[in-house]
């Protein structure tokens, strides 16, 4: 995979998972939270199977550490993510504003469980610097209300950043595991296994099949995010994972807001502010210091495309 490739792969997720939060808004109304994130992963889970039986010769872990990372990734990934994340922004006192500042510490999180589980990927104080600065982006760019973000909902809250913290101790977890598992069986095992801790999780809260509205809105969201955001998503988010690394590749929560805000402008008429122009650029330039290693050393080839124009 070249530089470039990576690139476009990592925009691609930031698009998927930036875009999924219109869907997930939309599926909440007419579908039970955990339950709605465990039918999305029923759904991608058995779509990554069929593909895991297809490509690869391991469509089922081998050895202890495989399911080792299986098993981390559908704890900490899937169901603690998913579940705290989806019963979190139900909550009518969290915006989307604030649910998104909340979510954007994964980065910072993923930088310091890093430093104890994997001491090959510590930042250097730039580094760190650049990922603060892309973390004070996302703040700008959502326009959170201060006393929404402290105030209110404060159970709610605090479960979104537990699926924040359960998000970012998975990916250390999985990389360090590195248990050799093709992508997409490693996919497919840990979205089934997450499914079905949800719909326990689900049974145990009451939640209820009944209770579901399958109004085409309802039906159209649970489609994009079992396809788009989770089956294509995560499969590209694994694949960049073992190339970047826990940290780099959990910076694309900073960049999924900015998509998320490109959607609401193109699909709901939600015109850009100030503060979301400013938002883009305070991100940029955390990005610019966290991989100035890696702009420096192609500026001479940019010169030469330039020169040659």
């Amino acid at each position: 995979m070249t530089r470039y490739q990576t690139i476009v792969l990592f925009i691609i997720l930031a698009g998927a998972w930036g875009s999924a939060f219109m869907a997930i808004k939309a599926g909440l109304a007419y579908i039970p939270p955990v339950l709605f994130a465990a039918l999305r992963y029923d759904i991608a889970g058995i779509l990554m199977l069929g593909y895991a039986l297809r490509k690869t010769n391991q469509p089922v872990p081998r050895t202890r550490a495989g399911w080792a990372s299986v098993g981390a990734g559908a704890t900490l990934i899937f169901a603690g993510y998913h579940a705290l994340l989806f019963i979190g922004e139900t909550d009518p006192a969290v915006t989307s504003a604030a649910a998104a500042v909340i979510v954007s510490f994964s980065p910072m999180l993923t930088t310091g469980l890093a430093r104890v589980f994997l001491p090959a990927e510590r930042l250097t104080f730039i580094g760190f610097f650049g990922v603060v600065l892309g973390l004070i982006g996302v703040i700008i760019l959502s326009s959170p209300d201060p006393q929404n973000i402290v105030a209110r909902g404060a159970i709610a809250k605090l479960l979104i950043f537990t699926a924040a913290t359960a998000f970012a101790l998975g990916s250390v977890l999985t990389r360090r595991l590195d248990a050799s598992l093709p992508i997409e069986t490693m996919e497919a095992w840990s979205m089934l296994g997450g499914a079905a801790l949800m719909h326990i999780i689900s049974f145990l809260l009451g939640e209820s099949f009944t209770a579901i509205e399958w109004t085409t809105e309802a039906i159209l969201a649970l489609a994009y995010l079992a396809l788009v955001a989770s089956a294509l998503g995560f499969l590209i988010y694994f694949r960049l994972l073992k190339r970047l690394g826990a940290i780099e590749i959990n910076l694309v929560s900073y960049v999924a807001p900015v998509f998320a805000a490109l959607a609401g402008w193109v699909f709901l008429d939600e015109i850009p502010t100030i503060a979301t122009v400013i938002g883009f650029i305070v991100i940029f330039a955390g990005f610019v210091l966290l991989k100035r290693d890696a702009i420096r050393s192609e500026l001479p080839q940019i010169r030469q495309v330039l020169t040659q124009l």
